[in-house]
């Protein structure tokens, strides 16, 4: 048997909210020109998803193309036993680059980690042939504008699945990129772990090398914190883990001259399981096996105008405990690198706005222009669009009663560019709300003016936007950054908001508080605020120490209800330092 099957189905999806209106150019805790989200739903909603199954008598693959195009689950037919902790509901945490983390499956990211695309349709197709079959997933990803396809495969008597990727690069810059293959398991107490031996980087509260062999955790109940292990030196190209109170494993295995990349990540057993348990139905725990062409996740490369990579992988899912000193890379057949196909931009209600913005300039004709985005409509210039500069210059300049709004859209796809004091150039002239937002938070973190990003702060008409609470919590920011004499208007503007159950604006009133003098009050808040978990962001725990040191206090660790991690600073996953 070989046959590939498409269907839909329906999975519980729990809705999220937006960050707010204000483009996510230069934002610590995004990536531009995508939306970023600041919640997810309690209560969740039905949702069909697209799948497609690679299927032969040894192994069932299952694809999620609007997940992403993660591979969903990995079944192991002869004993039936599922091998990827295969998500029963999509319930996305506070984890970068756009805060919508959802765990399990296989995840391919591209050009950073995770991929800004987790949980969101990208494009596919699939072929078959008389003794192989293939789906391809993926996109031109809108950070950059560079293409990148995973290809999946499944030979007649194969008990592995081929995984190929492809990147290229069309535009005339280079830019960085990282690329990461990441399954999600079951981790149970006894889920073992066989990784090869040698040093090893150990990355928790603190940074420590270790030799595996001999100091190495053997199954997950060794571990007891979050902890992720890079391989500096394998003494072998596989890596797996085994469940015996499962009856089921999965391992890796590649060339390690293309795909030195291997890390274990796991939240342990203990303090550090609610981490998992937020994404999962029940509080099934998952842990992390992944490999990528780089060394480790503090590393990325740059792709040249032009450029190409790609690599080759495979996944081995088992009933039984593997030997890994004895898996070999497999030879497979396949079709040439350059007949993988690279896909265009994938989610029309995002970019096609902006090809029809290129079309009119093209043809330089503005009763082509679509009108612009409203106030409330999150779509941004895309900075992988090279030629969206001239084709926004053409439309400010075509439609003198749209100037206003897009020059605040060339302004973003400055900012998204790093091209800073052009960017303020045009959202100043702009004069639109969200141009003022913007440029506030490049004054106040490109160019260290909390004067200047308050004036464009008071600029700001609606009072709609003005009351935003990702409004209302750089205001501040910036507002604390001048000193003492602000703490009068700090305090008009969070006592407009005061009855919001925000935990972004109570942030900022612990920290108004604090900077008042009033540590105890500051305190009692913080700990009296439902705090979700969000991974690697330490504001509130600074914010913690400042508050114990004015009160006299001494306390080792930050509190887990402050909803934030304890992890060694380290890893290239946000583009800009945390405010």
């Amino acid at each position: 048997m070989l046959q590939i099957r498409a269907y839909t189905e329906e999975l519980l999806t729990h809705p999220m909210v937006a960050a707010g209106p204000i483009p996510s150019a230069q934002d610590p805790d995004g990536v531009y020109p995508y939306e970023s989200y600041a919640e997810t739903s309690r209560r969740p909603v039905l949702k069909s998803y697209r799948f497609v199954t690679l299927e032969n008598d040894r192994l069932k693959a299952t694809i999620c193309p609007d997940l992403g195009g993660k591979v969903y689950s990995l079944i192991h037919s002869a004993s039936g036993k599922e091998t990827l902790y295969a998500i029963p509901a999509v319930r996305p945490v506070r984890i970068l680059p756009r805060q919508f983390f959802i765990g399990g499956g296989i995840e391919v990211s591209f050009p950073i980690s995770h991929t800004p695309v987790q949980i969101v349709p990208v494009l596919y197709r699939t072929m078959e042939t008389e003794d192989r079959i293939f789906v391809w997933c993926g996109e031109r990803e809108t950070r950059f504008g560079m293409h990148w396809t995973v290809e999946y495969s499944l030979g007649r008597n194969d008990d592995f699945l081929t995984q190929r990727t492809r990147f290229y690069n069309p535009t005339s810059e280079a830019h960085p990129w990282m690329s990461w293959s990441n399954a999600g398991v079951p981790a149970r107490a006894d889920t073992e772990f066989q990784f090869p031996n040698g040093p090893v980087l150990a990355h928790g509260d603190r940074m420590e090398t270790l030799d595996w062999a001999k100091d190495g955790p053997k199954s997950q109940c060794d571990i007891d914190r979050m902890t992720g292990y890079f391989w500096r030196e394998p003494d072998c190209q596989a890596f797996g883990v085994y469940t015996p109170s499962l009856g089921s494993g999965l391992y890796h295995v590649a060339d390690r001259r293309s795909m030195p990349g291997i890390k274990l990540w796991s939240d342990g057993v203990g303090k550090h399981e609610a981490w998992v348990s937020q994404y999962s139905l029940d509080g099934e725990q998952c842990l992390e096996i992944q490999a990528g062409p780089i060394m480790d996740q503090s590393i990325k490369r740059e792709l040249a105008p032009g450029g190409s990579h790609h690599h080759i992988e495979f996944w081995i899912p088992t009933d039984r405990r593997l030997d890994i000193y004895r898996l070999a890379v497999p030879e497979v057949e396949l079709p040439e690198v350059d007949q993988i196909p690279l896909f265009g931009f994938a989610r029309a209600e995002e970019t096609e706005i902006w090809e029809q913005v290129a079309e009119a300039w093209r043809a330089n004709r503005p009763e082509l222009l679509p009108p612009p985005p409203g106030i409330d409509d999150n779509r941004w210039a895309i900075s992988g669009y090279e030629e969206m500069e001239a084709a926004l210059r053409f439309a400010v300049a075509s439609r003198p009663d749209q100037e206003c709004a897009w020059r605040m859209q060339l302004g973003a796809w400055y900012a998204g560019k790093d091209r800073i004091d052009e960017a303020l150039a045009e959202l100043t002239a702009s004069g639109e709300d969200r141009a003022w937002a913007l440029a506030a938070r490049l004054y106040r973190r490109n160019k260290g003016d909390n004067a200047k990003a308050a004036e464009c702060y008071r600029s700001i008409r609606s009072q709609a936007f003005a009351l935003h609470p990702q409004v209302t919590y750089e205001r501040d920011l910036a507002l604390s950054g001048i000193g003492p004499q602000t703490l009068a208007e700090r305090e008009y503007w969070l006592e407009r908001t005061s009855a919001l159950q925000d935990e972004w604006l109570a942030e900022r009133r612990a920290a108004w508080l604090a900077d008042s003098g009033r540590f105890a009050e500051a305190k009692r808040l913080l700990a009296g605020t439902a705090f979700q978990l969000v991974h690697q962001r330490y504001a509130r725990t600074k914010l913690w120490r400042r508050i114990m040191e004015g009160l006299g206090e001494q306390e080792r660790e930050a509190p887990a209800f402050l909803g934030e991690d304890d992890l060694f600073a380290f890893g290239a996953y946000r583009e800009y330092g945390e405010d």
